[in-house]
């Protein structure tokens, strides 16, 4: 069975956890507003994870802060799965849907790496109140998560699967990336399975277009350690011309 995140009975400074947080105020207002923003902090292995007690503790606070690690949220309704990931910075929201919605769904989480979340509940946004720059990036926090929503969705309407997982890649590299001679170095726990339902395919349709990419020469390595040779562009430009060349190559057989 999933398990909460475990908590200590300590509280931390969330200005040391997250530094980009830290930045939003002067360095003469820090140390003020340090001893005031301060969070409990929950703490998850790799696995299963039930956040929905700690979920319910937010109240009318802001969220769960994701100060360290990786979460992947699947949210499934019928027989399909989607995946989004959360990471660093992420503000993860109790559920706000509609009591009357039609639709029923279940959400699952799971932690790819230990994790580290820190719980900003109606207590946390009453002592952070005289800093409004602080609630306002974690607001943009939220908006962005959306944006990142919204950005996934287009992906997945891609038609062609390739290009579908192409365009994640660079997207997920654009965060967890590390720039090479030869293009971007993209490590993370990911499986053909977690692939699929991240871009809505199925794993054995994923393998597949793994191997192809492969064989082009455009993303090479194992799903959980994966190279992007070139461009974004010069990928996409030479996914549109392999089709054509393939397509001559086989009318040139017929005659």
């Amino acid at each position: 069975m999933p398990r909460p995140p475990g908590s200590s009975r300590l509280y931390c400074y969330l200005l040391e956890l997250d530094d980009d947080l830290a930045q939003e105020l002067d360095t003469s207002l820090r140390f003020s507003a340090r001893q005031h923003a301060t969070v409990r902090l929950l703490e998850s292995d790799t696995g299963d994870c039930d956040l929905d007690g700690w979920l319910d503790a937010v109240g009318d606070g802001l969220g769960l802060l994701v100060v360290d690690g990786l979460m992947a949220v699947d949210t499934r309704v019928a027989d399909r799965t989607a995946t989004e990931l959360i990471g660093s910075g992420d503000l993860v929201q109790p559920d706000t849907t509609c009591p009357y919605e039609m639709v029923e769904h279940c959400a699952a989480w799971h932690a790819l790496q230990p994790t580290q979340l820190a719980l900003l509940d109606a207590d946390f946004v009453d002592r952070v109140r005289p800093w409004p720059q602080l609630l306002g990036a974690l607001f943009r926090r939220a908006e962005r998560r959306q944006n990142e929503l919204s950005l996934l969705r287009a992906v997945a309407s891609q038609p062609k699967l390739d290009v579908r997982l192409l365009l994640l890649f660079w997207h997920l590299a654009t965060r967890w990336g590390r720039v090479e001679h030869s293009g971007v170095h993209l490590t993370l726990p990911l499986t053909h399975r977690l692939l699929g339902q991240l871009v809505a395919a199925e794993r054995p349709s994923i393998s597949h277009a793994l191997a192809r990419l492969s064989q082009a020469g455009i993303v090479t390595g194992s799903a959980g350690d994966l190279h992007l040779h070139g461009t974004l562009e010069s990928q996409l430009e030479s996914l549109t011309e392999r089709p054509a060349e393939l397509n001559l190559e086989s009318r040139e057989r017929v005659s």
